[in-house]
């Protein structure tokens, strides 16, 4: 499954255009996290995101938040 976790959002449309992105990315690389910028054409925004599985933050499955409610 090609499952991923978006961190940020950056509008295309920026005066700066992809910079903005890139920078977020380089610093979560920094960090540990293995971050990339895509292009999600639909919202015309740049996304930062970690792949699953590869130093993606934990996201919680519902069921497990029902769990312990």
């Amino acid at each position: 499954m090609n499952s991923r976790v978006v961190l940020e959002r950056f509008p295309a449309g920026g005066p700066r255009g992809s910079w903005p992105a890139e920078k977020f990315a380089e610093a979560r690389r920094m960090e540990g996290q293995q971050a990339e910028v895509v292009m999600d054409l639909a919202s015309d925004a740049f996304l930062v995101i970690v792949r699953e599985g590869h130093g993606a933050p934990a996201v919680p499955d519902l069921a497990e938040i029902a769990a312990a409610a």
